[in-house]
């Protein structure tokens, strides 16, 4: 089965795996409020139906996701809904990437290409990461404008590996981001897709009734470390980023701010994107 909705395609490569494609390939699949809240009402019909017991999601074209789109009104109409004031955005955003912590089945990111920004927050949202060697992987919002939206760098990379993540915001190919806890394996480009679909087949042959459980608790216990909690603390530096001289300037242009901070080699992505 293949079903193509707004921003996404759904198709079933493996039985019991349902595999989702940002398609927004012109725009370097751009994440904008729609291609969420697609994202998000795919998964959660997969979540209810006993056919599917795990979700590949990937991306179309040269890449897996040049980021949140920002030339889209991106508060206009989220697909989730939060407190409004300061720190809103960020709020909802991290609600977002944490319901696919809480969906039943397990997700898997494959991603190849490239991955910055938003489209780092919602390969590090699944439970499991798999990308190309040569996978390009990066943060560079740091340098214009403020931290994550989804503050997963200490959480998921440790002290040193986010600190320079951070201070930064370089990009890192496939296998580095395995060496500093960013993805689970790399592997050669032409063989990603046929090794992630190994794994998917082989999470598909555990009964969704168990694996909920082991994916449940995998996740607790990393609350019980204070992931979740720590993850949220990050909101409130977001928040307070926006209010910096250096992130008004980015808002009054987003693309020439990261061309200028990225000097010769801004990232391959379409305008607007980010």
């Amino acid at each position: 089965m293949t079903t193509a909705t707004h921003r996404i395609v759904v198709d079933e490569p493996r039985p019991g795996v349902r595999r989702i494609t940002l398609d927004r390939p012109e725009k370097r699949n751009a994440i904008d409020s729609a291609m969420r809240r697609a994202l998000l009402d795919a998964l959660d019909d997969h979540d209810a139906d006993e056919s599917v017991r795990v979700t590949v999601v990937r991306g179309a074209g040269p890449c897996f996701s040049s980021g949140y789109d920002l030339s889209s009104p991106l508060l206009a109409d989220p697909p989730v809904r939060t407190a409004p004031g300061d720190g809103a955005w960020t709020r909802q955003a991290s609600a977002g990437w944490f319901h696919l912590w809480d969906l039943a089945k397990p997700v898997i990111a494959q991603v190849h290409g490239y991955a910055y920004a938003g489209g780092t927050e919602l390969a590090a949202a699944c439970d499991l990461v798999y990308v190309a060697d040569d996978a390009r992987i990066g943060y560079p919002v740091v340098r214009v404008a403020s931290p994550p939206d989804w503050q997963y760098h200490l959480p998921l990379l440790g002290l040193r590996h986010a600190m320079e993540a951070m201070l930064t915001g370089d990009t890192i190919d496939g296998v580095e981001a395995v060496r500093v806890g960013w993805a689970n394996r790399s592997f050669a480009p032409e063989r990603l897709e046929d090794e992630v679909l190994a794994v998917a087949e082989r999470v598909a042959g555990i009964p969704s009734d168990l694996a909920q459980i082991n994916k449940r608790m995998v996740h607790r216990q990393f609350e019980v470390l204070g992931g979740r909690a720590a993850i949220r603390a990050g909101q409130e530096f977001q928040a307070l980023a926006a209010h910096q001289a250096t992130a008004a300037a980015f808002r009054a242009d987003p693309l020439g701010a990261m061309k200028r901070a990225l000097g010769s080699t801004p990232p391959p992505a379409a305008d607007g994107d980010a």
